[in-house]
């Protein structure tokens, strides 16, 4: 039983995102339906039955622990259990620990988050123009989202900017983007659209911008130089020589990084999700409550792993959206 998780194709499992709650308080036109039918709170798992969740993944190896929503900062308490889980970072078991954010609560939380041992802070950002930043989230403001990041900065956390690549929308702004992130000093992360969810109408494939096309415009401004640097996601990263800053390239779509997958998600519910791109899941809410001993728990999670696919099957390239999966990115988490 203390063997560490590795799946059928030899890859060690060392990273578990999860998602908190589902709920959020920005309703993004690629993330969820304007009206959305949130789950009952008697379905969530308690920030106990979470902790023990995720110290038990700890126990068998996972050593980045990311907490994701929906918005992670809207969960009433959630700061116990950041605070709960800075014990694994203080004995060395846990490396980090961090999260996903859209930057509407990091003015209330930065300074506390610091105090638990958060080092960084991922923050979706689509757009630095008010107008648009408001039509993409519906429900956003993005003087709020910047004033959170302000406090991040002064409370001493590391700020990495996520954009999704939204054709028509933001392409107008990706040397605005850039800019800004050097002369803030923050890094930046381009991310493709992903075909999860019905969004109520929305024109997946009419949002879809390959990051060939983005990397392939930065370069008729910059000298783009790839790096071998991973950070424990599926980002690859060039720097630009003319900024010194690092760029990254999350690419499900047009070069996917399943050969060197590391992570799994684990829903609000219990649900664990081995692959982001496929169906399949384990339940390990029954597990978990059906005994007080994680015994039964590390076996649930131990035979999940070992029907971790190799890979996902999302494709644009029909122009149609194939290999789309039912549920919302905010079900699964970031």
């Amino acid at each position: 039983m203390n063997a560490p998780l590795v799946d059928p194709f030899a890859r060690p499992i060392s990273y578990l995102r999860v998602s908190v709650t589902d709920r959020c308080d920005f309703r993004c036109v690629y993330c969820m339906a304007e009206n959305m039918t949130f789950l009952p709170k008697a379905e969530l798992l308690t920030l106990e039955e979470l902790d023990r969740l995720c110290s038990a993944f700890v126990r068998l190896g996972v050593q980045k622990l990311r907490i994701t929503g929906g918005e992670p900062l809207v969960r009433r308490g959630i700061l116990t259990f950041f605070e709960a889980m800075s014990r694994h970072l203080e004995s060395g078991a846990l490396q980090e620990l961090t999260l996903t954010t859209n930057g509407s609560q990091l003015a209330r939380f930065a300074t506390d988050l610091a105090a638990a041992g958060v080092r960084r802070v991922n923050v979706s950002l689509d757009t630095l123009d008010e107008k648009k930043f408001a039509a993409v989230t519906r429900w956003g403001r993005l003087a709020q989202v910047l004033g959170g990041i302000e406090a991040a900065r002064a409370a001493g956390l590391r700020i990495k900017i996520n954009t999704v690549a939204l054709k028509g929308f933001n392409e107008d702004e990706l040397f605005d983007l850039v800019a800004w992130c050097a002369a803030e000093d923050f890094d930046l992360t381009f991310i493709e659209v992903m075909p999860m969810g019905d969004l109520g109408g929305e024109d997946r494939l009419g949002q879809y911008w390959p990051l060939k096309d983005l990397r392939a415009r930065l370069a008729t401004r910059y000298t783009l130089t790839d790096t071998p640097e991973r950070s424990g996601g599926p980002a690859r990263y060039v720097r630009l020589a003319e900024t010194g800053q690092k760029i990254g390239f999350i690419t499900p779509l047009t070069h996917n990084f399943c050969e060197s997958c590391n992570r799994v998600r684990l829903t609000c519910t219990g649900e664990l999700y081995m692959c982001l791109g496929q169906e399949d899941m384990a339940d390990l809410r029954a597990p978990l409550r059906e005994s007080a001993d994680d015994a039964l728990v590390e076996r649930a999670i131990r035979a999940a792993i070992a029907r971790k696919p190799k890979g996902h099957d999302f494709d644009y390239s029909r122009q149609r959206v194939d290999g789309q999966v039912s549920r919302h990115m905010s079900h699964t988490g970031g």
